[in-house]
C-alpha cells in the first residue's frame, strides 16, 4: 500500500485504523473501500443512511449516524494508530470532528489523502466542472478491459462494476480531480484532462476568474505539458478533444443506430473507425472522446479500445434509465448546473424528438441557485413541463429571499409548478408527459426510488 503522508505516524504500518467523518460521500466511500481492501480497520460517521452507507455496511465497514462515540471500537481511540479523514463539508461543531481535533489525532482532508496515495505513481486525472465523473469511469473501464492493472477512484457508481472504485493493481491510478475546495491541487498527475471550466462553486471561489485560475494551476501540476488534454475552445494549451470539429481528437461520421452512437475517431495520426457508444447526448460523446484520447496516449491499441467502449454501461445518476418501456421513460440525472441541464435536454430531445418531456428539478445550494438563477430559469424553460422541488441546502445555511419560489418566478413557462415531495408522483402523472427527467445533486436520488416503486416497475431481467 502506498504511503499516505510524510507524517511519521503514517510511515510503514503504524496506522491501523481509519475513521471517516462524512463517509457517505461518494469520494469518501471510495477511500474507505481502498483502505478496507488494504487491510485497515475502517469505520465512519454520516448524517443519514443512504445506498452508499448500506453498501459499506455490507462490506463490514461500521457506519454511525449519530454523534454518540460509545459504540465505536476502542481501537479507533488509539491516537498513534488512527487516521481521521474528513470532508470539507463537515460542520466545525460536529462532535466527532471536535473530539479528534482536540485530542490531537492526525486529521486529513479527503483530497490530501488521495493526493498522498497517488503521489509518485502514474496518475491519470480528469478535471472539469462537468463531465469528469463519466469521463473518469469511461477511462477506467477502457484501461481495465484492455488489461491494464489499475486503481481507479470514481465520483459515481459505475454501472459495469456497481462500485465507485476499481482495485485491479497499481500500474496506474485513474482519479476524478475535484475543483471544489481546490481539492485537485493536492494531486500530482502525470496525465490530465480538463472537460469544462464553467463558473461554479462561487461560494468557494468568489469570482469566476479565481475558478479559472485554479484550473490553470491544476494544469501546471503536470511535469510534461504535452500530457494535458483540453476540450476544444478552452483557454488552455494542450491536446484538444471535441465532437465533429477540428480538435486533435474528434468524433467523426456520427450516426445513431439502435439507440447508440456509432462513430469514427480522428486522431493526430489518422482515422480510427468502428466505435460504438451507448450513452445518449453529445456531452457524453465528448466524454468518450476524452477517455479514448487519454487511453491511446497511455499506449492502449485502437482495437482494444473499440471493443472496450462498446461494453461501457454508464454511471448511476448520469442519464440513467430507471423506467424504460415503449410508452413511458423515467431518466435519473445528477445535473445541478445550468450547463448540465442543457446537456440533458439536448440528449433527451435527440433520443425522443417527438415526445413531451417533464423536468423534475431539485436545486442544490442556496448560493448556486442565487448565482445562476437566470441561467437555471432559461435551461429549465426548454422542457415541456417543469416541476420544481425546494432547494437542497447541503452544507449551507439559508440565504434570505432565496428559495425555490424565487427560481420558479424566473422561469418563463406556463407549465411550471412548485411541488412537495409527497405530491411528486401524482404531479408527474398529471403532467401526462411520456418522458420524465429527474435532476439534482441532493436527495432527489432517493425520491426517484419511491417514484419507480409507485409505478410498480420491474426492469427486465438480462
Amino acid at each position: 500500500m502506498s504511503e499516505i503522508a510524510q507524517d511519521s505516524r503514517l510511515r510503514g504500518n503504524s496506522i491501523q485504523n481509519v475513521f471517516f467523518i462524512g463517509i457517505g460521500g461518494i469520494g469518501m466511500s471510495a477511500l474507505a473501500r481502498y483502505f478496507a481492501k488494504n487491510g485497515k480497520h475502517v469505520a465512519g460517521y454520516d448524517k443519514t443512511p443512504s445506498r452508499v452507507t448500506d453498501g459499506l455496511q455490507k462490506e463490514a465497514v461500521s457506519v454511525f449516524f449519530d454523534e454518540n462515540m460509545e459504540l465505536l471500537d476502542p481501537g479507533f481511540f488509539q491516537k498513534e494508530k488512527t487516521l481521521i479523514v474528513y470532508t470539507p463539508a463537515v460542520a466545525a461543531e460536529n462532535k466527532w470532528f471536535v473530539h479528534f481535533k482536540e485530542k490531537g489525532f492526525l486529521l486529513k482532508k479527503r483530497a490530501q489523502v488521495l493526493g498522498e496515495i497517488t503521489k509518485g505513481k502514474p496518475t491519470l486525472a480528469i478535471a472539469g466542472t462537468h463531465g469528469k465523473t463519466t469521463t473518469t469511469a469511461i477511462l477506467a473501464h477502457l484501461l481495465k478491459e484492455s488489461g491494464v492493472k489499475l486503481t481507479a477512484f470514481l465520483g459515481g457508481i459505475s454501472e459495469n462494476y456497481h462500485s465507485n472504485i476499481l482495485l485491479e493493481g497499481e500500474e496506474v491510478f485513474v482519479v476524478e480531480a475535484d475543483e471544489f475546495d481546490r481539492s485537485f491541487l493536492q494531486l500530482s498527475p502525470t496525465m490530465a484532462a480538463i472537460t469544462s471550466m464553467d463558473a461554479d462553486h462561487l461560494d468557494i471561489y468568489g469570482e469566476n476568474e479565481q475558478l479559472q485560475q485554479s484550473f490553470r494551476d491544476f494544469a501546471n501540476l503536470l511535469p510534461d505539458p504535452e500530457k494535458l488534454f483540453v476540450k476544444n475552445g478552452l483557454p488552455l494549451r494542450g491536446k484538444t478533444f471535441g465532437v465533429d470539429d477540428n480538435a486533435d481528437f474528434s468524433a467523426k461520421n456520427i450516426q445513431i443506430k439502435n439507440g447508440r452512437y456509432e462513430f469514427d475517431l480522428q486522431t493526430p495520426t489518422g482515422l480510427e473507425t468502428g466505435f460504438k457508444f451507448a450513452l445518449p447526448g453529445k456531452h457524453n460523446l465528448s466524454n468518450a472522446v476524452t477517455a479514448l484520447a487519454m487511453a491511446l496516449d497511455y499506449g492502449v491499441s485502437p482495437k482494444d479500445l473499440i471493443s472496450a467502449l462498446a461494453t461501457f454501461k454508464g454511471v448511476q445518476r448520469r442519464f440513467t434509465y430507471r423506467i424504460k418501456t415503449n410508452d413511458f421513460v423515467l431518466i435519473d440525472d445528477y445535473a445541478h448546473h445550468p450547463a448540465e441541464i442543457d446537456a440533458v435536454h439536448q440528449a433527451v430531445r435527440e433520443m425522443y424528438p417527438d415526445k413531451k418531456v417533464v423536468a423534475v428539478f431539485q436545486p442544490h445550494l442556496y448560493s448556486r441557485t442565487r448565482d445562476f438563477s437566470d441561467d437555471f430559469a432559461q435551461s429549465l424553460a426548454q422542457f415541456d413541463n417543469v416541476l420544481l422541488l425546494e432547494i437542497y441546502p447541503a452544507r449551507e445555511q439559508p440565504i434570505s429571499g432565496i428559495d425555490a419560489t424565487f427560481l420558479l418566478n424566473k422561469i418563463q413557462h406556463q407549465n411550471k409548478k412548485l411541488v412537495d415531495k409527497t405530491e411528486l408522483f401524482q404531479e408527474i402523472k398529471k403532467s401526462g408527459c411520456p418522458v420524465v427527467v429527474m435532476m439534482g445533486a441532493g436527495d432527489i436520488g432517493e425520491e426517484i426510488q419511491k417514484i419507480v416503486k409507485a409505478y410498480n416497475y420491474a426492469p427486465p431481467q438480462l
